[in-house]
């Protein structure tokens, strides 16, 4: 039988509503979470352990990379065949992509949560728990990198986003959908996932923002990040990755004082591409140097420029990593 490691890190399916608060706070421990999954004995030996008890919009990114070596210290273990993490869906994206980033073991790691708490009906922690199990134990989950399991659904870190506030399916894959799904305690995996890269970083240099494109916007918010010592920005553009006119100085001065600019669309599906010709097109904006981020949205592509800010500090090497990928 194999045996799994939890990591519990707060998030919904740790939470009950406080009587005297009338709103949901961190309350369950893992065990009594664990306590819920009846019958996952005859699947998996389980260890289980608790990392945090946080709220996911509390998670920052030298969090994420704590949590990603406490990962490390499991998945370098012979005895443990893979590692189920609990965390709240607000930033579970980020920080399940983050890890994909910095790990590189072939040994499943399955991020999972609830998007209801404890004290609800149709609490969903358990069952979600069960199936991250289950993929967990799944030899067919092997080099995968890291997974997302919710709802019964299989999603890639690198790909998923959270596209709705409240529903139970609210974790969902632009462009191509779920890479696999958990029907009657096995895994099923519809293709294959080929876009894996990671790096080992040992700090995390979290001096990135993000800015969201707008009709009308000028070079404000980007003039403020330079001024600030931000060491990276991440454009989140218009349509195939264009930009109003009066932004484009902003990211030449960015690009002259050696920050790197990584533009991605904002639209929920497709991705960049350097269409346009026109004064702040796609076009203009590959030739001033700016990185095309492809199928990610803005703030996971803040998290890879995070990554790569976090090893390399040579703009090519940063673009290779963004544009063609970078194995450990």
């Amino acid at each position: 039988m194999k045996k799994i490691a939890i990591i519990f890190n707060g998030g919904t399916i740790s939470m009950k509503v406080d009587p005297k608060l009338k709103a949901a706070v961190p309350s369950l421990t893992g065990e009594e979470i664990m306590s819920m999954v009846t019958g996952i004995e005859s699947f998996a030996e389980i260890e289980s352990y608790n990392f945090s008890s946080l709220p996911s919009p509390h998670v920052t990114p030298e969090i994420m990379l704590e949590l990603s070596k406490y990962i490390k210290t499991f998945t370098d273990r012979e005895d443990i065949d893979g590692v189920v993490v609990t965390h709240g869906t607000d930033s579970l994206e980020e920080t399940a992509f983050f890890v994909d980033l910095t790990s590189c073991t072939k040994k499943p790691i399955i991020f999972t949560g609830s998007m209801r708490s404890s004290s609800e009906l149709g609490y969903d922690g358990p069952s979600n728990l069960a199936a991250s199990i289950c993929t967990a134990i799944a030899e067919e989950s092997r080099g995968r990198g890291v997974l997302v399991c919710l709802n019964g659904e299989l999603n890639c870190a690198f790909e998923v986003t959270k596209a709705n506030s409240m529903s139970l399916n609210a974790f969902r894959t632009p462009n191509f959908g779920p890479i696999g799904m958990v029907d009657n305690n096995k895994v099923l995996f519809y293709r294959n996932n080929n876009n894996k890269v990671s790096l080992n970083i040992e700090n995390i240099e979290s001096r990135v923002s993000l800015i969201k494109c707008v009709s009308g916007m000028d070079s404000r918010f980007i003039d403020f990040c330079i001024s600030e010592g931000d060491k990276g920005i991440v454009i989140e553009a218009m349509g195939r990755g264009n930009i109003p006119p009066l932004m484009v100085d902003g990211i030449k001065r960015a690009i002259e004082k050696n920050i790197p600019v990584v533009v991605v669309s904002r639209c929920f599906e497709g991705r960049v591409f350097d269409s346009y010709g026109y004064h702040g097109g796609g076009k203009e904006l590959r030739e001033l140097g700016v990185i095309f981020g492809d199928t990610l949205p803005g703030q996971k592509a803040r998290i890879k420029l995070m990554v790569a800010l976090s090893r390399f500090d040579n703009y090519d090497e940063i673009k290779s990593f963004f544009e063609k990928g970078k194995y450990c």
